[in-house]
């Protein structure tokens, strides 16, 4: 059975934005569904006209560009609360391709609806808007970390943001977070090769700060990850908003 927009287990998160009775009967309305798929299921393809739009329930995916050599480039993790498919919305296609990780569940949306959001909920389009700023924020963040900062300035700054994403959503237990990618995918994400990342890996778990094994991320010392990362270990997570 379908999750209720007012059951909604991620607005319980004080990482996401409130709601007014009045938004959460128009989501109920948006939402046509819910879709729930196996690990490495193609949700969005790269040049697709998709019908459908997404928020991540439940569960991990990767968002990634096919190069021309046939190679793939990651641009970013797809975690709960995301917003999927506004590319295709808008623009009439995708142009990069989604894929999930983990097995996932996620809120399905007719993409004809989307107009009737900006028409009728202005609160909801500036939340879409939003969102895309951010997104464009994040994409420039790793532009400016591909082009000034070294390999373990780079690993350290995504393990920290992945840190800090996946403690508010609860992921994080304890000193550990799940993190059920490959090397290729960090190394992809981060401009570097997959034996500099391998050596990257290596050097900080013999510093003691962080050790990714098994598809598991394990953190020995925060503070020193966010000092290499040059962040401010004490910053507070941003509210958000969710559709």
């Amino acid at each position: 059975m379908a999750t209720s927009c007012r059951n909604c287990p991620l607005r319980k998160l004080s990482l996401f934005a409130p709601m007014s009775d009045h938004e959460v009967d128009f989501m109920q309305g948006f939402k046509t569904g819910e879709l729930q798929v196996d690990p490495g299921t193609t949700l969005m393809l790269e040049g697709s006209n998709s019908p459908q739009l997404y928020t991540v329930l439940d569960g991990m995916g990767l968002r990634y560009k096919t190069m021309a050599s046939g190679d793939r480039q990651v641009l970013n993790i797809v975690l709960p609360g995301d917003f999927v498919g506004l590319q295709a919305g808008v623009m009439k296609e995708m142009q990069h391709s989604v894929e999930a990780t983990t097995a996932m569940t996620l809120c399905v949306f007719d993409r004809k609806s989307l107009w009737a959001l900006f028409r009728d909920q202005p609160e909801r389009a500036f939340d879409l808007t939003w969102i895309a700023a951010v997104e464009e924020h994040f994409l420039g963040e790793v532009l400016a970390l591909i082009g000034h900062m070294s390999g373990i300035e780079r690993i350290a700054r995504a393990f920290v943001r992945l840190h800090d994403r996946c403690m508010a959503l609860g992921l994080v237990e304890g000193s550990e977070m799940p993190l059920p990618y490959r090397q290729q995918d960090l190394a992809d994400a981060l401009g570097l090769s997959l034996v500099h990342t391998n050596k990257t890996l290596k050097h900080l778990r013999e510093m003691g700060v962080v050790s990714w094994r098994n598809g598991r991320l394990r953190f020995f010392d925060y503070d020193k990850l966010c000092e290499i990362a040059d962040l401010d270990g004490a910053r507070a997570p941003v509210t958000r908003p969710l559709i």
